[in-house]
C-alpha cells in the first residue's frame, strides 16, 4: 500500500439472520435514520437492477472530526443475503465487500474496503493523518454495530411499549453535525462537495 491507500476490516457478530443484517445493509436510504451517528444524508440517485446491482447511492457521512465527508457507492455485486460488493468514488474511493453468515442463531458480518481517502488533509499528508482515518473508520463502526443492534430489536417486534424503552441509536459527535443532520431535511446539499 502506498501512503494514500488504506485498507479497513470490519467484524461484528449479533443474534440475528443473515438475511435481518442483509437488509438493513442493502437499504442505503434507510441509513441516515438507524446509522445517524455517521450517516448524515443519503439519497438514492439510480435504482439499479431488481436484485439492486447498479444500485448508485449518494451519501454525506460524519466523523468524530469537525468534517464531514461526501461520496457515492454504486452496487456492483449482489449474492442475497450472502454478498453484497460496492464501489465508492468521491471524497472515499475504492472497492468494499460486505458477507454475511450464520452460524446457530447469530450472524457474522464482515465489512472489507480497500482504497483512498480523497478529503483533504488524508490526501495531502497521507502518512502523518493514517492513524487519524483509522481511527475515524473504527468510530464509525462501533457505533454502525450498535444502531444496527437496536434496529434488529426494533423491527423484532410489534410492540410500541418495547419498542419507546430502546434507546435511541448514537448521535454524531458534535452538535455541530446534528445541527447539519436537522437542517439536512429541509434544505438542499451544498454544492460544495467539501462543504462539512
Amino acid at each position: 500500500m502506498t501512503g494514500s491507500d488504506y485498507h479497513f476490516l470490519t467484524r461484528w457478530e449479533l443474534e440475528a439472520s443473515p438475511r435481518e443484517v442483509f437488509d438493513l445493509i442493502a437499504d442505503g436510504a434507510s441509513y441516515p435514520r438507524w446509522w445517524p451517528s455517521v450517516f448524515l444524508e443519503a439519497r438514492v440517485l439510480e435504482p439499479g437492477d431488481g436484485r439492486g446491482v447498479g444500485r448508485l447511492v449518494e451519501v454525506r457521512t460524519a466523523t468524530f472530526l469537525l468534517f464531514s465527508l461526501r461520496w457515492c457507492y454504486r452496487v456492483t455485486a449482489v449474492d442475497a443475503p450472502g454478498r453484497l460488493a460496492v464501489e465508492t468514488s468521491g471524497d472515499l474511493e475504492g472497492l468494499g465487500l460486505w458477507t454475511f453468515e450464520g452460524r446457530d442463531r447469530n450472524a457474522f458480518v464482515r465489512f472489507n474496503w480497500r482504497g483512498r481517502v480523497r478529503r483533504v488533509p488524508f490526501r495531502q499528508l497521507p502518512t502523518l493523518f493514517r492513524p487519524l482515518a483509522r481511527a475515524c473508520n473504527r468510530w464509525a463502526m462501533e457505533r454502525g454495530f450498535t444502531s444496527l443492534l437496536l434496529e434488529v430489536w426494533r423491527r423484532r417486534t410489534n410492540d410500541q411499549e418495547a419498542k419507546d424503552w430502546l434507546p435511541r441509536p448514537p448521535g454524531p459527535a458534535f452538535p455541530r453535525n446534528l445541527k447539519l443532520r436537522r437542517s439536512a431535511d429541509t434544505s438542499p446539499p451544498a454544492p460544495d462537495s467539501h462543504a462539512a
